[in-house]
């Protein structure tokens, strides 16, 4: 379970992107972070897995206070939890065997044939068979993100983080890519939060939806709720994306 307890976070004096966060994630839950750009959705994210540390309040992790963790300690709670970054966040210089591998070398103990049977698999997994000698230059926009996908399902989490899965993505490719999410979710039976602008991946993915706006959460409740409220910033919200 994740639990976050009035956070608060500025990056300077004149700029307090978060304002006293409060919102429980259960296990099971997938849930959709929605809001226009620059209200603090990625931020929050960040906050879940330790990238970023709040001003104010607590972020748990399975009941640990995870900003008063040591260095060792924290990285022991990230085991738990895998982020696939935007634009799927591999190193160039890494062919995807080894990019995938990292995470393995930093999550499990794995000897070094089990870690290519894992990584084997969690790239047949998002539907990329024999690529592992390939280098990031080699392959397209979105089969990075589903190489991302691989490494971060690779170690079994029981917390999967998506930062605007679908970013980038023409039609066709944004189809392919919930198509996954949902695989990959009946696959892991994780705990999902996914930052997104998609509607589709709210009314179809998510069981929960928290929208930002100004720093604040403005609505906590289901994608039904969420499409049948009255509150006008919302139905404007859900109508500019349509």
């Amino acid at each position: 379970m994740i639990k976050i307890k009035n956070i608060s976070k500025s990056f300077s004096p004149k700029k307090e992107i978060l304002k006293d966060i409060s919102l429980n994630i259960n296990k099971g839950d997938i849930v959709a972070i929605i809001g226009q750009s620059g209200v603090g959705k990625s931020v929050l994210l960040k906050h879940i897995n330790g990238l970023l540390i709040p001003d104010k309040g607590s972020v748990y992790i399975d009941d640990f206070c995870i900003n008063t963790l040591t260095f060792s300690e924290l990285q022991k709670i990230r085991k738990k939890i895998s982020m696939v970054f935007q634009f799927g966040a591999l190193f160039d210089s890494m062919n995807i065997y080894d990019n995938i591998k990292i995470a393995l070398d930093n999550a499990t103990k794995l000897k070094n044939k089990d870690k290519a049977k894992v990584i084997k698999e969690s790239l047949a997994a998002v539907g990329l068979p024999d690529i592992e000698l390939m280098y990031p230059a080699d392959i397209s926009g979105g089969m990075k993100k589903r190489v991302g996908i691989a490494r971060a399902i690779s170690i079994s989490p029981q917390y999967i983080l998506y930062d605007e899965p679908t970013t980038g993505l023409d039609p066709i490719n944004t189809d392919k890519m919930i198509l996954l999410m949902k695989k990959i979710q009946k696959r892991e039976k994780s705990t999902s939060v996914i930052v997104t602008h998609e509607m589709r991946i709210i009314n179809e993915l998510a069981t929960k939806i928290i929208m930002l706006k100004e720093g604040k959460i403005i609505f906590d409740g289901t994608p039904n709720e969420l499409n049948s409220s009255s509150d006008k910033y919302i139905k404007y919200f859900i109508s500019g994306q349509k």
